[in-house]
């Protein structure tokens, strides 16, 4: 008989903005299906503003992380790690099974372990490493243990690429989020402050669009105008239950088996 997963989605990311351009479509899908929703970012994206302190940079992204995850109706929370420099740490991996332990996580969504940015893969290993033994009682922090280890979950940013450029495995399935790109544009223009970075550091004119050009991108290999791509972490120590699959049946629009 398949275990049923607490209906609380936690999206945990590198960086404010990560979950909108990734993840924001399949987790307004959930939302509508009775999830509640929970957005995190490992770092306060220091680094990611023009002509401000990292300070100010971090307060700005907060605001703007916020606004985005109130569109869902989510708590954001934001995990104190430096922007360019996470690393995978004790300390770090105690604060995420604090988190998950707190917001009672029944799935959870991170990046690839073989995404293109450093932040991002630093991020997949602290999550993994801390969902694996968030249901475990000897582990040293106050929350008390999940009643069973969470469902993971691995987002794509815009390309099938990893950091040299090789082609990653294919997605286990695509989504469609044609329906919700309105509330994944709605999140989306919520940071502002990166239209202004993403000139300066890539020569994006028009990053908002630049990510929806990703999600056509996927939409066209699924035959659907919009979607987004996700691959279950079915390694040893995790639950092998399809349950956004199955909750999200109706939006599985390409799938392997697996």
């Amino acid at each position: 008989m398949a275990t049923e997963f607490n209906r609380v989605a936690l999206s945990i990311n590198a960086h404010p903005d990560d979950a909108e351009a990734w993840n924001a479509g399949v987790l307004k899908l959930l939302h509508d299906k009775g999830y509640t929703i929970v957005i995190a970012t490992m770092t306060g994206g220091d680094l990611g503003g023009c002509n401000m302190s990292m300070e100010e940079t971090a307060r700005v992204r907060y605001v703007e992380a916020k606004a985005a995850a109130s569109v869902l109706d989510a708590e954001y929370y934001s995990m104190g790690g430096i922007d360019g420099s996470l690393f995978d740490t004790p300390e770090m991996r105690l604060k995420v099974i604090s988190l998950m332990r707190k917001v009672r996580a029944g799935i959870v969504f991170t990046h690839l372990p073989n995404d293109y940015h450093p932040d991002h893969r630093a991020t997949a290993a602290i999550v993994e490493a801390a969902a694996m033994v968030a249901s475990l009682d000897p582990v040293p922090v106050p929350e008390k243990p999940l009643e069973v280890t969470p469902l993971l979950y691995h987002t794509s940013p815009l390309t099938l690429n990893d950091p040299l450029g090789s082609q990653i495995i294919p997605p286990h399935f695509f989504v469609d989020v044609s329906g919700v790109v309105e509330t994944k544009i709605e999140m989306l223009g919520k940071h502002v402050s990166q239209l202004e970075l993403m000139k300066h550091m890539h020569r994006i004119d028009d990053f908002f669009g630049f990510v929806l050009e990703g999600n056509k991108n996927y939409g066209r290999m699924a035959g659907v105008e919009y979607a987004e791509v996700y691959w279950q972490h079915l390694g040893g120590g995790f639950q092998k239950d399809p349950q956004v699959q199955r909750d999200l049946s109706e939006f599985i629009v390409k799938q392997q088996q697996i």
